[in-house]
């Protein structure tokens, strides 16, 4: 058992969440996922995240060991306080894995006339990004693709965010906004001036919902032709939605498009 604040393993862990995990998470390929709802994932995913070191402390183990056999993993028993201090938890569950960031290619999407992308145009708030991710999960989306310039989709907080939907659904990171419409999708963006209603909108075929910057929306380079604006039918006295709001209800509505 690790019982030492000085531990290397501590260290490893540190430098993934802490000040320039954006950096060392790139170069490791690698990022910290905490608390039983991603474990619970992580422990019987096939695809997506794969766990490469299993932090547990003695009741972490008892819990994990319920819905998973751990001679399948690389596991490493740890004090409650180095646990603590490897957490950005107030109070950690006492299970922490070190996971491999997947690697993917957008070449590899094979469009079909049915498929539905959510893309994040410089989206930066931890919490909307994991939130949105989470209700793509849920509005079975094919991927989740942002932008450069965009949250770190394995940062600590994006991670929490997503509840393990994160090893649900592939995300595409760093990508530019002309990539996406090379692949030939129909894209459109929400606006208050948009041409015409999200309930009249025509969302079939292969198609990706943009969604632009919490403060700025999508940047005049970004709203080129190839991109329709849609509004979201307010009856109500309120002026705007938050971001992941208005991003479940896009989903709701295109999930609810006929597919093949």
């Amino acid at each position: 058992m690790i019982e030492s604040l000085n531990s290397p393993h501590v260290a490893r862990v540190k430098a993934l969440i802490g000040s320039r995990g954006v950096k060392e998470r790139k170069s490791t390929g690698q990022f910290v996922a905490e608390g039983m709802q991603c474990a619970r994932e992580a422990l019987v995913a096939h695809s997506g995240p794969q766990i490469e070191t299993l932090y547990l402390t003695s009741n972490g183990r008892l819990k994990v060991e319920e819905i998973a056999d751990l001679t399948r993993f690389n596991v490493v028993e740890v004090s409650d306080e180095v646990m603590k201090e490897m957490s950005e938890t107030i109070t950690p569950q006492g299970i922490l894995a070190i996971c491999t960031i997947p690697t993917v290619d957008l070449n590899s999407i094979a469009l079909n006339g049915t498929r539905k992308f959510i893309y994040l145009s410089e989206v930066q708030d931890p919490g909307n990004a994991g939130t949105i991710l989470r209700s793509a999960d849920a509005f079975a989306m094919d991927a989740v693709i942002t932008s450069p310039g965009s949250v770190d989709m394995y940062s600590p907080k994006v991670v929490r965010s997503t509840a393990g939907s994160l090893w649900h659904i592939p995300v595409f990171e760093s990508v530019p906004l002309h990539d996406l419409l090379a692949l030939g999708v129909k894209a459109f963006s929400l606006g208050a001036s948009g041409s015409q209603s999200l309930d009249a909108f025509d969302s079939a075929g292969d198609v990706a919902a943009i969604f632009g910057n919490e403060a700025r929306g999508l940047s005049t380079t970004q709203q080129v032709d190839a991109i329709e604006v849609v509004s979201i039918p307010m009856p109500g006295n309120a002026e705007s939605l938050n971001l992941s709001a208005a991003a479940s209800i896009v989903m709701y509505h295109l999930s609810n498009m006929p597919r093949k």
